[in-house]
C-alpha cells in the first residue's frame, strides 16, 4: 500500500472538522520499530482513535498509529490492575475485564476511544466520587523524544503526576496499567423535563443521587431536557426513582440525548440492571453514536461554582442554543495529576456538542470562555477552545513543572506541534 493511500484512510478526525496535515502515517509493529521511527523524526505525534476535535494529534512530519502493535492484556488480580497496549480502546478492554468478573470504576460516554488518548487529554466519565479516567493509571510505558523506553509508576516515579495527562508532549505511550475492581451492576433511569429551579435548589443532591449523573440541556427554557441517573446497585445510595422527580417525569421508553434521534445505539435504560460496561457509557460499543457531524467543547470549573456557572450559561442561551445540538453537565472528582482538568478540585464539567460549523463554534467558545472565566474554567484538552498558554498557566499550579518535564523527556521538541506550542509552550 502506498503512503498516500495509507494517509487517505485517516486523513481527518472522527468528526471531520479537522484534517490532519502530517504527510505520513506510520503503523509500527513493535516497540523497536517505534523507537526507530521516533529517532528518525523531527516532528512526530501519536494518533489514537481520532476523537479529538482539535490539532493535538497532528504534526509536521509523521503521525503514528499503534493499531498494529502486538496486543497487550495482562490482568493481575493480586494487585487488582490491568495492563493494556497504548492502542487499546475502552470498549474492548471493558469486555475483557467483564469476562473475568472485573471492572473499571468509570467509563466515558463513548467506549470507542483509545485508552492512551483518553488518558493523555484527561477525558472523564461522571460521578461525584469518580475521578477522570487518567486517575486510574498506576504505571505507564512510553517512548520519549530520544527514542528511549521509559517506565513511570505511581509507586516509584517522583514526578509521576506529570506523566499521565501528557497531552502527547512527553512521548508515545505503549503500555498503560490501570487500577481495577470487582465487577458491579448498574441500572439506568432517565427523567425528562426536570425543572431547573428544583435542580439548582440543591444541585449537590441531584448529582449525588446516583453513581453517575448526566444532565442534558440546550440551555433554553425552564427545564432540563433529560437527566440520566446511573445507579450502582447496592452502593448504599437511594434506590427510589419514582414516576415523578424534580418536577419532571420518568421516561417510559428509551431515549437518545439528542431530541428526535432513535435510541437504538444507546445503552439500556428504564431501570433494567446490567453490568457496568453496558450502562456507564451512554452508547453501546457495537454502534457508533453518530456519523460524527459535530464539534465538541468542554469546560470544567470547581464544583463550588456549579450553580453560578450554570446560571451564567443559561444567560447565554440566545448565543449558545442556535448552534447547539445538546449540552451535558457532569461531575468529576478531584485528582492529583498536574494537567488534569479536575486536578486539585472536585469539578463540574460543561460539555457542548455543536453543529459542525467550525467558524461559528470558534466564535461562540470565546463568549462561553469569557462567561466562565470568573470560575477558573479549564478547557478539555482534546476539544475546541480558544484559550492559549498565558491564560491556561495560572489555572494549573504545576504548569511550569510539566514544561520542565517535557524538556527532559523531549529535549529536541519532536512532540511539540503547533497546537502544543500555542496552549503550553508559548513564552
Amino acid at each position: 500500500m502506498t503512503q498516500q493511500a495509507v494517509r487517505s484512510e485517516r486523513d481527518s478526525n472522527w468528526a471531520g472538522n479537522y484534517r490532519y496535515g502530517a504527510p505520513e502515517l506510520r503503523r509500527p509493529e513493535s516497540v523497536e520499530e517505534l523507537q526507530a521511527i521516533v529517532r528518525s523524526a523531527s516532528s512526530i505525534q501519536a494518533l489514537g482513535s481520532g476523537h479529538s476535535f482539535n490539532a493535538i494529534a497532528d504534526c509536521a512530519e509523521i503521525q503514528v498509529s499503534l493499531e498494529r502493535m502486538p496486543p497487550v492484556l495482562d490482568v493481575d488480580e493480586q494487585s487488582m490492575t490491568v495492563t493494556v497496549g497504548g492502542g487499546s480502546n475502552y470498549g474492548t478492554l471493558a469486555v475483557a475485564l467483564a469476562e473475568r468478573g472485573l471492572a473499571l470504576a468509570s467509563l466515558a460516554s463513548l467506549p470507542h476511544i483509545s485508552v492512551a488518548g483518553a488518558i493523555a487529554t484527561a477525558t472523564h466519565g461522571s460521578g461525584d466520587g469518580n475521578a477522570n479516567l487518567a486517575a486510574a493509571v498506576v504505571r505507564l510505558v512510553l517512548v520519549d523524544g530520544t527514542g528511549e523506553v521509559r517506565t513511570a509508576s505511581r509507586a516509584d516515579t517522583p514526578d509521576f503526576a506529570g506523566y499521565v495527562v501528557g497531552l502527547g508532549a512527553l512521548g508515545i505511550v505503549t503500555e498503560v496499567t490501570l487500577a481495577i475492581e470487582p465487577s458491579f451492576t448498574v441500572a439506568q433511569h432517565v427523567y425528562r423535563d426536570v425543572e431547573w429551579a428544583q435542580v439548582l435548589a440543591d444541585y449537590g443532591a441531584v448529582t449525588g443521587r446516583a453513581y453517575s449523573v448526566s444532565l442534558f440541556t440546550d440551555w433554553s427554557g425552564d427545564t432540563v431536557g433529560q437527566v440520566w441517573f446511573k445507579q450502582r446497585v447496592g452502593d448504599g445510595r437511594t434506590t427510589d426513582f419514582p414516576a415523578g422527580l424534580l418536577g419532571g417525569y420518568a421516561a417510559t421508553e428509551a431515549v437518545h440525548p439528542l431530541p428526535g434521534v432513535e435510541a437504538v445505539n444507546c445503552t439500556q435504560q428504564l431501570g433494567v440492571p446490567g453490568l457496568w460496561q453496558d450502562r456507564l457509557p451512554h452508547f453501546r460499543m457495537e454502534f457508533m453514536p453518530s456519523a460524527g457531524e459535530e464539534i465538541q467543547s468542554e469546560y470544567l470549573v470547581d464544583r463550588v461554582h456549579a450553580v453560578a456557572a450554570i446560571n451564567a450559561l443559561r444567560g447565554l442561551s440566545g448565543v449558545i442554543t442556535p448552534l447547539l445540538q445538546v449540552a451535558e453537565i457532569r461531575s468529576v472528582a478531584a485528582d492529583d495529576l498536574w494537567l488534569s482538568t479536575a486536578g486539585g478540585r472536585d469539578s463540574v464539567a460543561f460539555h457542548f456538542t455543536w453543529f459542525r460549523d467550525q467558524a461559528a463554534v470558534e466564535d461562540v467558545v470565546k463568549i462561553v470562555e469569557a462567561a466562565l472565566a470568573p470560575f477558573g474554567a479549564r478547557p478539555h484538552w482534546g476539544k475546541v477552545f480558544d484559550s492559549e498558554a498565558a491564560a491556561l498557566a495560572p489555572l494549573y499550579p504545576h504548569f511550569g513543572d510539566f514544561k520542565a518535564l517535557a524538556g527532559r523527556l523531549d529535549p529536541d521538541g519532536k512532540f511539540r506541534n503547533d497546537f502544543l506550542r500555542r496552549v503550553v509552550f508559548a513564552e
